[in-house]
């Protein structure tokens, strides 16, 4: 056998389509709303960071250096198999949207914290001398500032999240690396891996260009 029969079949590329369309699918379902979750969490500990009492913002400050630490593998494989041992049992896309959401919560809360941060501590005092509440500071004022800066790294982010999707096959989720092994087994060749990696890079690399777009047009906003 050579190369292109091994690794470039066409004929079990054209057969497998079908099947890696469908965990292409279950991909972006579990991207997009372990996006979702990650975005709002990590907002959520981001703003709570800033006016939580000590106790609340070293409990932040431990969950995001912990889960920025474990491995997202790791994670998945407690989440799934370990929890069912004291009677939490989760569906494979909870878990792994579960798993992937706590990940992300964390990078996103650190990417928002940076960027509250680089808005200067005088909109803050302002803020408060037109007598607006930290609520209405934070809303009208500041996020509106932090989030031209932080869209970039979010966007990579996001990025990071739907590679990571990958992951979810260990929880016998049906997403794409999970039908494309099942089709490379079924007809006895990697010519399915090849094409699952070809759709990832359908998929993702629009959004890496989108990122260095921003990061130019931010950058050229800041000079």
């Amino acid at each position: 056998m050579n190369l292109l029969n091994t690794f470039f079949n066409m004929q079990v590329l054209v057969d497998s389509l079908p099947q890696l369309l469908r965990g292409l699918l279950v991909t972006i379902q579990i991207g997009i709303t372990s996006i979702v979750f990650g975005l709002a969490g990590g907002l959520f500990l981001a703003v709570t960071r800033l006016y939580a009492p000590a106790v609340i913002k070293l409990l932040i400050r431990i969950y995001v250096d912990i889960f920025r630490s474990i491995p997202l593998l790791v994670l998945l494989i407690v989440v799934y198999y370990a929890l069912p041992f004291v009677g939490i049992r989760l569906s494979p896309f909870v878990s792994a949207v579960t798993a992937l959401s706590l990940v992300s919560a964390a990078y996103t809360a650190e990417i928002f914290r940076a960027g509250i941060e680089a808005i200067p501590h005088g909109q803050f005092e302002a803020s408060a001398a037109l007598g607006l509440s930290n609520k209405h500071t934070m809303i009208d004022v500041i996020l509106p500032q932090a989030i031209r800066i932080v869209i970039p790294p979010l966007t990579n982010n996001c990025i990071n999240v739907l590679k990571d999707t990958a992951l979810a096959s260990v929880v016998a989720m049906p997403d794409l690396l999970k039908q494309a092994t099942q089709a490379q087994a079924l007809a006895a060749n990697p010519t399915p891996l090849i094409g699952a990696a070809v759709i990832y890079v359908l998929l993702l690399w629009p959004m890496v260009g989108v990122v260095g777009r921003l990061e130019k047009h931010f950058s050229k906003g800041r000079r």
